[in-house]
């Protein structure tokens, strides 16, 4: 059977290198290399097991528009595309308070651009803020290996300023300053109610 990639391409194997081989006895180094939304996955199952909070990622409304059926158990779909505009990534409820949220990762070193964001997400964010919902992102600077929560009040303040003609970044500095770090723990790679404690 031909495994096939999203745009039709024909996968194929990788070519046996030439080199030496490694040893079968290697180091685990866990879960290094997850992406910012498999750590937030990750850490809101915990939250939810142990009865902390109850957090989910939005799924994405698409609309399915051709869909194939190959087998009788089974369906393959051909054409979909976005039907609307999402919002947040994440929403919930933490200790009978609303959480809406954003996550974003980037490899600049000193700056966040604001280009990650879009104006439909700043206008949920202020929409959920106006009816006493806790609004924030969850910034994570890959190469410095760093995860902030970052306010939506402080985010709406460098939205603002582009929109009338400022810089299109947040500054490392101003998010490392007024951010809440959030640092991994044993069971959780990112823990970030207790860094929300510190916004209720």
């Amino acid at each position: 059977m031909t495994i096939r990639y999203p745009n039709g391409n024909a996968y194929q194997a990788p070519a046996t290198p030439t080199g030496p081989k490694f040893p079968s006895t290697y180091t685990n180094y866990g879960k290094r290399g997850m992406t910012l939304e498999e750590e937030l996955n990750e850490s809101n199952t915990y939250y939810e097991v142990t009865g902390q909070a109850v957090v989910h990622k939005k799924p994405t409304p698409i609309k399915i528009v051709k869909v194939d059926y190959p087998k009788r158990s089974a369906a393959v779909i051909k054409e979909a595309y976005f039907s609307t505009a999402s919002t947040t990534d994440y929403n919930g409820v933490y200790q009978g308070h609303y959480l809406d949220f954003d996550a974003k990762e980037t490899r600049n070193k000193s700056a966040f651009p604001l280009k990650n964001f879009h104006q439909h997400q700043i206008d949920h964010m202020r929409a959920c803020s106006a009816q006493g919902g806790i609004c924030f992102a969850i910034i994570k600077f890959v190469t410095r290996q760093e995860v902030f929560l970052y306010r939506a009040t402080d985010l709406y303040a460098f939205w603002d300023a582009q929109q009338a003609g400022g810089r299109k970044s947040i500054p490392y500095a101003d998010i490392a300053a007024k951010g809440i770090l959030i640092t991994a723990e044993l069971q959780l790679p990112i823990p970030y109610l207790k860094a929300v404690d510190q916004l209720l």
